[in-house]
């Protein structure tokens, strides 16, 4: 690694990190009235437009999936490094522990960036509705619930963060750049989708395995963070595994000859 993956770009560097975190906990529980508007929006949308045309919207979404899809590429590149640095320097157990990803030169910007972020990709939906797709509960409640959860962890700035940010970078790198690809037209293989799928699954199964690990060492060795994150971490992630599992069954195998690929995210 070179100085500057190690000790942050100048932007990443001059992120008031301090700032940030007095803001997040004194508004976090906003993220409520964010979820509140968009269940509101969602639904009020689909009746808005049951009765009208489904609007073509192909080069905003491509436009729309290709900034997330930079953005989660970059995103995933810059934690990894700071991942990978804290994995050969410290250990398997500290990147589990550590919560000085929060805080670090190379990832202090991108971890409030991820959190914020879950804000505006509540605009994923807009599309499906204004399109006229078919909107599958999974949709709705992981936007709904990662809102949710992250704002909760960043004011606490509790262990696991970064793994569960850096796995949510990597994964939405992919979903993104397929989905910009297929809004211009691109004709991606079918495995792509069931990869990307699967992806999502091991990601859950990490992000469980990972609370188990926070909470056995939470006692044991300093690894910060509390009952309750780890509960509702528990709850949702379980939720999601089982979710996911099902929307792969239901899209890749049960029905392979049909195309029922709707955006769970």
């Amino acid at each position: 690694m070179n100085q500057s993956e190690l000790s942050g770009f100048v932007f990443e560097q001059q992120f008031d990190q301090k700032r940030a975190l007095e803001w997040m906990q004194e508004n976090w529980s906003k993220s409520f009235m964010f979820c509140g508007l968009y269940a509101t929006l969602v639904f009020a949308g689909q009746y808005f437009m049951r009765e009208r045309p489904k609007l073509n919207l192909r080069w905003p979404l491509a436009l729309w999936s290709l900034s997330l899809a930079i953005f989660s590429i970059i995103g995933a590149f810059r934690t990894g490094v700071y991942m990978l640095h804290v994995f050969s320097n410290r250990g398997f157990q500290q990147t589990v522990c550590d919560n000085y990803f929060f805080r670090a030169p190379v990832t202090k910007f991108w971890a409030y960036a991820f959190t914020i972020s879950k804000v505006p990709e509540l605009g994923d939906t807009l599309f499906i509705v204004l399109r006229k797709q078919r909107l599958i509960f999974l949709h709705w409640y992981h936007h709904i619930t990662v809102l949710l959860y992250t704002w909760f962890s960043y004011k606490d700035q509790v262990a696991g963060g970064g793994w569960f940010m850096t796995m949510n970078y990597t994964v939405h790198a992919l979903m993104y750049t397929y989905y910009t690809a297929r809004a211009a037209g691109v004709r991606v293989p079918r495995p792509c989708a069931m990869i990307i799928t699967a992806a999502q699954i091991l990601q859950m199964a990490m992000g469980l395995t990972v609370l188990g690990l926070v909470h056995h060492w939470m006692h044991d060795v300093h690894c910060p963070s509390n009952v309750d994150n780890v509960v509702w971490g528990s709850l949702m992630y379980l939720s999601y595994l089982i979710l996911f599992a099902l929307f792969f069954y239901d899209a890749y195998l049960k029905q392979p000859s049909g195309d029922k690929r709707t955006k769970a995210e």
